[in-house]
């Protein structure tokens, strides 16, 4: 898709105050510990802003599926992604007839390809408007209707009946998420005694030093990078699925290479991984960040995309980073289960 294909999700008169007013809620000059609840509490907003800036930058370099997967030798990036999906729906033992959710299906990447490998029928929740349009055409196109549906709601208080559906699951989503027992809860409720909830989770692994400069930057570029609130660790996401009421069946991290998939998660946003996957790397962010700059001086991209991308280089730096370092995880993956007897 062209990066600038006449219709911004903003309105080309509007990037500019959405970047500033975006980056104001990362502001490295004033207390941080303000700036965590001033996010949480304006995770809305923040989360919309963050999403009507970057989808175009997104799908441009990443596709439909705006998330991770670990790789084998010599695989192809989209056959990871959808493989990644794919192990989801096999956890949670999806077929054909199941009512799902995705909680935060951006713009319906892993939703269609989880309907067409189990058939299940899907509803996807958002709340940005830009993504669900984008979303109903690729499902129309891919003729998908009577499986994959959008639900525009605030994934914090989703407008369905209790025990609704019959599973759930987020893929690099809930990090969003103001509070995780309040993310978490809601999903609770959402599915029926019994149903299975599967995650993806963003966080900070055992290994990150909350004294530490050079892990504190890191985790703040990840945060002003991908619009996220505040990022918590392995423990802070069990503990909230105990406290809210799932019984957790199995939890850890996909991250660590091993013989089966021996590249690394972060590999494709490295420089010089393949020409296929420039656009995602280093380099082909900085490629792009100048073609932004020349576009936008000559009027052709609106003012402010530059500054957003720049919001997505500070992403990919603190991504390589957290990942190589080990201190950072998009694939603590989590099965859990809502017991029979709970109807909350």
């Amino acid at each position: 898709m062209s990066l600038y294909s006449g219709k911004h999700s903003v309105g080309s008169e509007n990037v500019q105050a959405t970047a500033d007013e975006y980056g104001g809620l990362f502001d490295a000059s004033k207390d941080q510990n303000e700036l965590v609840q001033k996010r949480k509490e304006n995770y809305t907003t923040l989360v919309n802003h963050y999403y009507d800036l970057v989808t175009d930058f997104f799908e441009y370099g990443w596709g439909k599926s705006f998330h991770f997967a670990p790789m084998a030798r010599g695989e192809a990036f989209d056959q990871a992604i959808a493989a990644h999906e794919h192990f989801l729906a096999l956890r949670l033992k999806l077929g054909p007839g199941m009512k799902v959710i995705d909680v935060g299906c951006g713009v319906g990447g892993p939703l269609m390809e989880i309907a067409r490998f189990s058939r299940a029928n899907i509803t996807g929740v958002n709340n940005n408007d830009y993504q669900i349009a984008r979303g109903q055409k690729y499902v129309e196109k891919a003729g998908l209707k009577q499986h994959a549906s959008f639900l525009k709601a605030d994934f914090m208080n989703i407008p369905q009946p209790d025990n609704t559906y019959d599973a759930a699951y987020a893929i690099e989503a809930t990090v969003h998420a103001p509070s995780k027992t309040g993310i978490y809860g809601e999903i609770f409720r959402l599915i029926k005694p019994g149903g299975y909830f599967a995650a993806y989770e963003w966080v900070m692994t055992d290994k990150y030093d909350p004294s530490n400069a050079a892990h504190i930057k890191i985790k703040r570029d990840i945060e002003i990078g991908d619009g996220i609130p505040n990022l918590d660790t392995v423990k802070e996401c069990i503990e909230a699925l105990q406290a809210v009421g799932f019984e957790v069946i199995e939890h850890y991290d996909l991250s660590p290479v091993d013989e089966v998939r021996p590249v690394p998660w972060y590999r494709p946003l490295e420089a010089g991984f393949s020409w296929s996957g420039f656009k995602r790397s280093v380099i082909g962010i900085q490629a792009t960040h100048y073609m932004v700059a020349a576009l936008e001086k000559i009027g052709l991209a609106p003012k402010g995309s530059l500054q957003t991308h720049t919001y997505l280089e500070s992403a990919a730096t603190g991504l390589v980073k957290g990942g190589q370092a080990g201190i950072f995880t998009p694939m603590f993956y989590f099965l859990v289960r809502k017991p029979e007897n709970k109807n909350k």
